[in-house]
């Protein structure tokens, strides 16, 4: 079968063999698979996220010595059912899944070579355990944005917003513009976004955000504070014991660009008392002012992936119409052109998800 492989720092597309689902798996035709941005940053920087993950986690997320074959955001077609499956869904329905492998080692899906590929290919395994069928009404393109939603819905979730948060999203790319698209669904107002894309911005306006910022010409951090004042002593957010109370409602910020440089900015910009939430992966040393944070008493918390239940939780509200998130789709692409994808998205980023279809 074809797949896009990524070795030495680029893409080509080859023919490798098709892999075989063991036991409690299954064979699935990839319809789509969305072009995430860790793929931009693995094909940039796979080496540093190697060293990350062997210190994070004490295991390496790739093995480069070998061609890697990436795709974790997919919907798929059941074409065969391996050995010990109880097979509930039939085949020819549609499914999406946690991007893993329930094996004796827990695989993750998009990250490993030829002989366990991601959905960059036309065809992958699945564990039977994880897959949810995706209903008839539910067009593929739009069950294919399952996965970052779900990252966004992790993240928001981690914030634990109140009743009056006032929140604001640095960064309107995919991550960002799924987190405002969470916010949505959870009926918040005031949400301020920023970013310096004019395209990315109006896509925020189409997806909830109330306030929208273009960085190059006013500060989001001063839209950030007058979207939060409020007279109402109810309203307002607790004071520090440096600072005390200041007539603003409780202020969280989501850090989705995963640059040098971000956290540091958002730290002198937020109030005291701010939660930070960073979602962005930055894949290079960077730093920030700790004393700042501190003497405002700030909240930094990181988001990483979802668990099976928020990922089925989002996939249920995506599949009942809870979410707006049509506008987040940019186009289909087939594999001849992802090399091309990749560099305009890395050079001009004005797209949001574009969904590579393996047999395009």
């Amino acid at each position: 079968m074809r797949a896009v492989v990524m070795q030495d720092a680029k893409l080509r597309v080859e023919e490798i063999a098709e892999p075989v689902p063991g036991p409690g798996e299954v064979l699935v035709d990839v319809l789509a698979c969305g072009i995430c941005g860790s793929d931009l940053h693995c094909l940039a920087h796979a080496p540093e996220l190697n060293a990350a993950t062997r210190v994070a986690l004490g295991v390496e997320l790739m093995d480069l010595t070998q061609p890697i074959v990436f795709g974790h955001e997919f919907v798929g077609r059941v074409a065969a059912y391996g050995p010990d499956t109880s097979q509930r869904i039939p085949v020819g329905a549609r499914v999406v899944s946690i991007p893993a492998l329930l094996r004796e080692q827990t695989t993750l899906l998009g990250f490993g070579g030829p002989d366990l590929p991601g959905a960059y290919a036309e065809r992958i395994v699945l564990s039977e355990q994880l897959m949810i069928e995706v209903p008839d009404h539910l067009p593929t393109d739009v069950a294919a944005l399952t996965e970052p939603l779900a990252v966004a819905y992790r993240t928001v979730a981690k914030a634990d917003l109140g009743e009056h948060e006032v929140p604001l999203v640095i960064g309107c790319g995919p991550i960002g513009l799924a987190v405002i698209a969470v916010l949505r669904l959870r009926g918040e107002r005031r949400i301020v976004a920023a970013d310096f894309s004019p395209e990315r911005r109006a896509l925020a306006s189409r997806l909830g955000a109330d306030i929208v910022i273009d960085p190059a010409v006013e500060s989001p951090y001063e839209a950030w504070l007058a979207a939060a004042a409020t007279d109402d002593p109810a309203q307002m957010a607790l004071g520090t014991p440096a600072i005390g109370q200041l007539p603003l409602r409780p202020t969280v910020a989501f850090e989705c660009v995963g640059a040098p440089g971000v956290i540091d900015q958002i730290i002198a910009g937020s109030p005291p008392g701010s939660r930070i939430v960073v979602a962005g992966l930055c894949m290079t040393a960077d730093t920030f002012q700790p004393a700042q944070a501190v003497l405002k008493e700030l909240d930094i918390r990181f988001a990483m992936m979802y668990t099976p239940q928020e990922f089925a939780e989002t996939f249920a509200h995506l599949a009942a119409g809870d979410f707006h998130v049509a506008p987040l789709l940019s186009g289909t692409v087939g594999m001849d052109q992802v090399a091309d994808v990749f560099d305009r998205l890395a050079n001009s980023p004005s797209d949001a998800k574009i969904l590579l279809a393996p047999t395009r």
